[in-house]
């Protein structure tokens, strides 16, 4: 009999269920609780191990797991909740959520995560440390230009200095990185020659999507969260809409795609087409970026630079 293992993960402690022995075990959620729940995993020789992703309490577990050679999917809680939903699992508590995630495993399979060696993981925290500054220095900018006081617009300018100074460390660190390793030059300059991506962009992708040039164009569409829903029923035929997938990836290409469709000329003629054909320009511009990424999917599968040939 196989054996799916679920582990709701919390700040102190994880608690842990399977689908063979149907046991409840908790574990701290520090250096010696992680090797013993390792140890235990390893005994139970599971198929495959599924975790929600908390925003990185379950970093430290999941890399401990994978590194024992242990199967483990790392999922959007949200569709965990909505299995919940569907199976009818309305109350929560840490064992439960345990259960309902072992439960998901067995069901639904997800895809094992590849694992990230410590140079990946590092670079992707500097990614997102980067977000986060530029987050803030964006609000500090804003409470700037509402500020009738010298005093504390001096105040807000040299946080905003102090900004600046973080980021630019930030920045230098990732390209160092990628400096030194051949084959993340190789793809940040392969997406760099795109018009319209900069190399910070290009930095992002390679760090937050390393699927690229893996799957072909339907699968890094859903992946990323630009592919059309069908929304039908009978003879209703619902508006098309995108979603789910990776949203930090969009939120951050939203502003390239934005410049590429005016400066590619690509990516210009087939958004000025959905605008000719009635489209909106939200609508056109997720068109364009799920475009881009196809394109840039395709150079790194086949290990090219951009070729400006209008199609």
């Amino acid at each position: 009999m196989k054996t799916f293992v679920g582990i709701d993960v919390a700040k102190a402690h994880v608690d842990l269920f399977d689908t063979r022995t149907k046991t409840h075990r908790q574990f701290e959620n520090e250096t010696e609780g992680i090797i013993q729940c390792t140890d235990y995993l390893i005994s139970l020789d599971p198929e495959l191990i599924v975790l929600e992703n908390t925003g990185g309490y379950e970093t430290s577990l999941a890399v401990a797991l994978q590194s024992a050679g242990l199967p483990v999917a790392v999922v959007n809680p949200r569709r965990v909740r909505d299995f919940g939903r569907a199976v009818g699992r309305l109350a929560k508590t840490d064992r439960i959520d345990a259960m309902l995630l072992a439960n998901y495993a067995a069901t639904m399979k997800p895809p094992e995560r590849p694992m990230r060696d410590r140079k990946s993981r590092f670079m992707k925290a500097l990614v997102t440390r980067r977000h986060q500054l530029l987050k803030m220095r964006t609000a500090e900018g804003n409470r700037r230009e509402h500020s009738h006081d010298k005093a504390i617009a001096r105040s807000i300018t040299a946080v905003i200095k102090m900004f600046d100074r973080e980021l630019k460390k930030i920045e230098q660190q990732l390209q160092a990185l990628v400096s030194a390793s051949k084959a993340l030059n190789q793809r940040v300059k392969a997406l760099t020659s795109v018009p319209g991506i900069g190399e910070i962009t290009a930095i992002m992708l390679v760090t937050e999507v390393p699927e690229l040039g893996q799957l072909n164009r339907r699968q890094i569409a859903a992946l990323i969260g630009v592919a059309p829903i069908n929304r039908d029923s009978g003879s209703f035929r619902g508006k098309r809409m995108t979603g789910g997938g990776r949203r930090t990836v969009r939120t951050r290409l939203f502003m390239p795609t934005l410049v590429a469709c005016h400066h590619n000329p690509v990516m210009r003629a087939f958004y000025q087409r959905l605008l000719e054909q009635g489209k909106s320009k939200m609508t056109a511009l997720v068109a364009a970026m799920r475009k881009m990424l196809t394109i840039i999917n395709t150079m790194l599968t086949k290990n090219e630079y951009w070729k400006p040939k209008l199609t």
